[in-house]
């Protein structure tokens, strides 16, 4: 950012910022909801693949998962660690599809056997709404600086040798 009057960044420069931010917010939000949207429909089918748990269950625990994380990005998306969340929830469950399409895995202890090597207009969604969200969250989580301590707040610089903060 490029400084104004008085040592300030120009007003515009923290707009645009801010303006990218929150769309990459609403993107991240609403491909989390899509992903959440599509396991919570398709959970109730899947309730009989599986003994001690079922797929319908893994199902529903994602689509609630990724709801919490799409209300977080949308109320707290200023900071570094739900961004780090929802990056995480997006590309776990991109990783499971993914998995689940390309190799069968078998069953894993209590987790059912979820190979699956067909591409259907809902496993097709929620792999893409994964992939954007995990790329809108990785974005989101560059762009949010870490929290700023106290002293830097109040004006100091950062990283000054004097205060033994340099490298």
């Amino acid at each position: 950012m490029a400084p104004g009057p008085g040592g300030r960044p120009h007003r515009t420069a923290v707009s645009r910022r801010t303006v990218v931010r929150v769309l990459l917010q609403v993107v991240t939000a609403a491909a989390l909801a899509v992903n959440a949207y599509v396991h919570a429909s398709l959970a109730a089918p899947y309730d009989r693949v599986g003994q001690q748990i079922s797929q319908g269950t893994l199902f529903r625990l994602e689509a609630a998962v990724a709801s919490l994380a799409a209300l977080l990005v949308l109320l707290l998306g200023r900071r570094r660690p739900v961004w780090a969340f929802a990056f995480l929830v997006s590309a776990s469950a991109l990783g499971a599809v993914l998995l689940c399409q390309f190799v069968n895995v078998g069953t894993l202890g209590p987790l059912p056997n979820m190979y699956e090597p067909v591409w259907g207009p809902s496993k097709t969604a929620s792999a893409i709404a994964e992939a954007v969200g995990a790329v809108a969250a990785l974005v989101g989580y560059l762009i949010t600086g870490p929290p700023r301590s106290a002293s830097t707040r109040a004006g100091a610089p950062r990283g000054d040798k004097a205060e033994g903060g340099g490298g």
